[in-house]
């Protein structure tokens, strides 16, 4: 089978590039003929690991929340074709239990984070076309309980990347998002209840357990997020901005 070079000789950013969404973002890019990545995540050894021969890798260790990151990156992206804005952690809790140093941990990156990201991505996209997806969640559309920030923080990047999508598609610039269901992917590790499901019955038998509010009684893997990620930053998506994309396998329906 050919593989596709649908981004041959361009660069892109991908942030939370260490595992799953992300990884599986950057390692496509590079598989499809990007020449140039810059990859940004917490995990050091994480993007230590991902290694694509004949692509210019920059390796960016760091929190997305982190202002002084981007002030020194964002010369580096000048000319910038496609950005990833996927970094995020997760949180649980009833709304009414949560403190505000937890509600604004979860904040600091899912949502501050995401706009460092997409404004940096912007003006290093500026004079010249361009695409981002911004990675939301179905927990942004569908009102779920116990996970107050996360819903919330992934239902603002959402609007803020619709927001984007008008002030930029007369540059060029096209800004959509995707909001996931269910993905495989460490994130669930940061839940004591996923964790203790897994020491008792198995990580595959827990997914399966998650899924079963889920009509295809699956979850996905990163790596069918990202191709519809990179479909959306595509030139076969010319035509799209300023939608949000829902891979759910039917869980909002």
């Amino acid at each position: 089978m050919t593989t596709l070079q649908d981004f041959k000789g361009r660069s892109a950013l991908v942030t939370g590039a260490a595992s799953g969404i992300g990884a599986a973002c950057a390692t496509m890019l590079a598989e499809r003929g990007a020449a140039k990545l810059f990859l940004v995540d917490v995990d050091g050894p994480g993007l230590d690991a991902l290694d694509f021969p004949g692509v210019e890798v920059h390796r960016i260790v760091g929190s997305v929340a982190d202002e002084a990151l981007w002030q020194a990156l964002e010369p580096r992206l000048a000319g910038l074709d496609h950005a990833v804005v996927n970094a995020g952690i997760g949180a649980g809790g009833p709304l009414a239990s949560l403190s505000l140093a937890e509600w604004r941990r979860v904040m600091d990156v899912n949502l501050d984070g995401a706009f460092l990201t997409l404004a940096t991505s912007l003006r290093a996209m500026a004079g010249k076309s361009g695409s981002v997806v911004v990675v939301s969640s179905t927990t942004g559309l569908k009102p779920l309980p116990g996970i107050g920030p996360y819903g919330v923080s992934k239902a603002a990047v959402a609007h803020m990347a619709r927001i984007a999508a008008a002030e930029n598609a007369k540059a060029g610039i096209r800004v959509n998002a995707i909001a996931p269901g269910g993905v495989d992917t460490a994130i669930w590790e940061s839940g004591p209840d996923f964790l203790a499901s897994v020491e008792r019955i198995g990580r595959e038998a827990t997914l399966k357990a998650m899924a079963k509010t889920t009509p295809s009684g699956r979850f996905a893997s990163p790596q069918e997020m990202a191709e519809s990620i990179c479909f959306l930053l595509s030139d076969a998506n010319s035509n799209i901005t300023g939608h949000v994309l829902v891979s759910d396998g039917g869980f909002t329906l």
